[in-house]
């Protein structure tokens, strides 16, 4: 009977737990680049261009990638395999709006299993300014919507997300 208390104990908290975790989650991160609008837009709209700025290329430096499709263009995947850091999956441009935003549905085989939805928006600021925001967003199924409650995907992921932001703009800028 001790056993079965203890149990039921543990079920019923898990249960609470898996009730106040976070369902979803959303990252997002902002920068002004001095450059023209439609420019970025052109620039961003090019997944392989990702090589040139993203934080994680930096923490893989011999990512294994493929590409199919055409980069630029709805459909385009781009896969990896990488080391623990990057860990593997691919991301596929789903939606392009013509100077407005980029979509992309992330897929994530390694270290875990997971979806997200990513998004690179620019905006117009005049005075040859541009607004670049850049974010992912999610689901936390059950159990691991658990694990949530003691880590931060915000503050994790949001330093490589500025990281990145600011690689942007140095690259952007200098051209």
């Amino acid at each position: 009977m001790f056993f079965f208390l203890i149990a039921l104990l543990i079920v019923a908290i898990i249960v609470m737990l898996a009730f106040l975790a976070p369902k979803r989650y959303e990252v997002r991160r902002s920068v002004i680049i001095d450059r023209p609008h439609s420019g970025v837009f052109d620039y961003l709209k090019y997944i392989k261009n990702q090589d040139h700025w993203s934080p994680w290329k930096n923490k893989d430096p011999n990512v294994k990638q493929e590409y199919f499709g055409i980069d630029g263009e709805v459909g385009f995947i781009a896969r990896w395999e990488g080391n623990s850091d990057i860990g593997s999956g691919e991301q596929e441009i789903t939606e392009i709006v013509q100077n407005d935003r980029i979509e992309a549905e992330l897929r994530f085989f390694r270290p875990w299993k997971s979806t997200s939805r990513a998004i690179t928006k620019v905006e117009n600021l005049g005075k040859m300014q541009t607004k670049v925001t850049w974010g992912f967003s999610g689901v936390n199924k059950f159990p691991s919507n658990i694990f949530m409650l003691f880590y931060n995907m915000d503050k994790a992921a949001g330093k490589d997300f500025e990281e990145g932001l600011n690689n942007l703009k140095a690259l952007l800028e200098k051209v």
